[in-house]
């Protein structure tokens, strides 16, 4: 076992769990709490705990939303465009933000023609506020995420042609 799965272990949580299967007369009880895995089985008079060291497999993350705010001025909205050439794609897990502030008008919008580096809309992560630029000149033609949606690593945020 190593020494942070040794410090993660809670023996008053192991205590509680025996005593409720004393208790309960119950012969195993297992808790799964934040990756960590405490079973606590007995084994004729006394007591055995088992705890994994394997973490629990990470979920998968949800399927690429198809385009939430689309083109409203002519870009054709329900396209695909996870494959397309043009995509922006987040660099990172957060909140997409469109604005610099609540209220704030955003950063672009559907038809506007940006430069390279300028900056399309922030992606909040841990507390702070990423500028996700341009990597390219051109149109903006569509951009898919709502102001405050959450965003998956490499998610479609917009198309720049």
């Amino acid at each position: 076992m190593s020494e942070t799965s040794k410090s993660r272990i809670d023996s008053a949580m192991i205590r509680e769990l025996a005593d409720l299967l004393h208790e309960t007369d119950l012969t195993e009880i297992e808790v799964e709490s934040e990756g960590l895995r405490i079973r606590v089985s007995r084994a004729g008079s006394g007591v055995a705990v088992t705890v994994p060291s394997a973490p629990a497999p990470a979920p998968t993350p949800a399927a690429t939303p198809a385009p939430a705010a689309a083109a409203e001025e002519g870009a054709g909205g329900g396209e695909d465009y996870t494959s397309h050439p043009g995509v922006v794609r987040s660099p990172m897990v957060g909140t997409a933000y469109r604005a610099p502030a609540p209220g704030a008008p955003p950063f672009v919008e559907v038809g506007d023609t940006v430069k390279e580096g300028q900056t399309l809309l922030i992606v909040e992560a841990m507390k702070t506020m990423n500028q996700i630029p341009s990597p390219r000149a051109g149109v903006v033609k569509a951009i898919l995420v709502e102001d405050g949606e959450p965003v998956e690593f490499d998610q479609p945020l917009m198309v720049i042609e």
